[in-house]
């Protein structure tokens, strides 16, 4: 696992501090509990807008979770690159996508705790199917989905259930599409929760 400001004593409790501070200021709330379970997918939906990233570092701090973030490489031009992966940003080569399933799953093999998390839209712009990369990374590793949400209608984010891929992806997308349905990203019309069986692609913005 790279070092990340969650690897920082001293850092660590006072970005939660502001991370508080800024849930507070911005009127947001947080809902839901870390799971008790050492390796998973988190899925953060929707994804509409940039300050998705920001809310997100933010609910890893309030519910003191060591996640890794999946971002495309472009935003890892200096000077942002190490910044980014300070705060557990992890570069994602969009031409690459079938490797990057594999290289996952292989890290969540490798290591006994992993928490990963992955815009299954791969961008922010509307897109008609969610790509499916972090379902079969989730399945390829044996671990389990969970849905992580931006809720910019009612101001909460926060942890919902965990699903277990059982290979039926139509049937696990119906039960997580279900998840979604009223959950309002900051650009609705944006969102989509659709998927295409036969689309591995993983493109995060």
């Amino acid at each position: 696992m790279p070092f990340t400001v969650h690897d920082t004593p001293v850092v660590r409790p006072l970005m939660r501090c502001v991370a508080i501070v800024i849930f507070k200021i911005a009127g947001w709330k947080s809902q839901g509990q870390k799971p008790d379970i050492p390796r998973y997918v988190i899925i953060a939906a929707p994804h509409t807008s940039n300050w998705d990233f920001l809310y997100t570092v933010c609910l890893a701090f309030l519910f003191r979770i060591k996640p890794l973030i999946m971002m495309k490489a472009e935003w890892f031009r200096w000077p942002m690159g190490p910044f980014f992966r300070w705060l557990g940003a992890i570069p994602v080569d969009r031409s690459k996508s079938n490797n990057v399933v594999a290289q996952s799953i292989s890290k969540f093999q490798e290591m006994d705790e992993l928490v990963m998390i992955i815009p299954p839209s791969g961008t922010r712009r509307r897109v008609m199917y969610w790509k499916t990369g972090f379902y079969h990374i989730a399945s390829g590793a044996g671990v389990p989905i969970v849905l992580g949400y931006l809720d910019y209608g009612r101001k909460t984010g926060g942890i919902g259930p965990a699903v277990m891929p059982t290979g039926d992806i139509e049937s696990d997308m119906a039960t997580i599409r279900d998840f979604y349905s009223g959950i309002e990203g900051r650009h609705p019309l944006n969102s989509s929760t659709y998927v295409k069986a036969d689309n591995s692609t993983i493109a995060p913005s």
